[in-house]
């Protein structure tokens, strides 16, 4: 994007088009291209494909897009209201979340953009969620340095992320027949 939160410019300048076109098929064309693929691999070999868009997301942006509200969310899961990934599985990594005391909101104050729209086909099972995270949980935002639960929140989301990979996963094997 050119311009991120609070109305700052992502750029010193604006990018010539011949640089914008050169950016799109470097690096975006491919990165969608390897997606695609991905997600069409784990649908094969598993029956479904779950994909994660993970982002973080300036506090100040929850503060002035959730203005009035009595709790401000520190994780917002986008599934592009039910659009993107079936509410089962969105239920699991809320729940991942909520079990580690995080406060959670769902498609608001962000719903999904491009890839969960693009990605996410439930009835296909193909599912796409995206996760926001507020910066404040880790980061200075000011200095752009970690804070000191820096560590506490690369173990937590370790352990959410765990949770995660077992979402549609069996509970047990089966025996083996002898």
């Amino acid at each position: 994007p050119r311009v991120v939160a609070g109305g700052r410019q992502s750029y010193r300048g604006k990018l010539s088009l011949a640089e914008a076109e050169a950016r799109i098929k470097t690096h975006w064309e491919p990165y969608h291209l390897l997606l695609a693929e991905l997600m069409d691999t784990s649908k094969q070999l598993f029956g479904q494909a779950i994909l994660i868009d993970c982002h973080s997301m300036p506090h100040e942006a929850i503060d002035s897009l959730c203005r009035g509200r009595a709790q401000k969310p520190e994780i917002v899961l986008g599934d592009r209201f039910g659009a993107a990934a079936s509410s089962d599985i969105v239920d699991e990594i809320e729940a991942a979340f909520r079990a580690e005391g995080l406060k959670v909101a769902r498609n608001t104050p962000f719903a999904g953009a491009y890839t969960t729209q693009t990605y996410g086909r439930p009835a296909r099972n193909r599912h796409a969620i995206q996760i926001e995270i507020d910066r404040a949980l880790y980061m200075n935002e000011r200095a752009i340095t970690p804070n000191g639960n820096f560590a506490a929140m690369q173990a937590m989301l370790t352990r959410i992320s765990a949770r995660i990979c077992e979402i549609g996963r069996p509970q047990e094997l089966p025996l083996a027949a002898e």
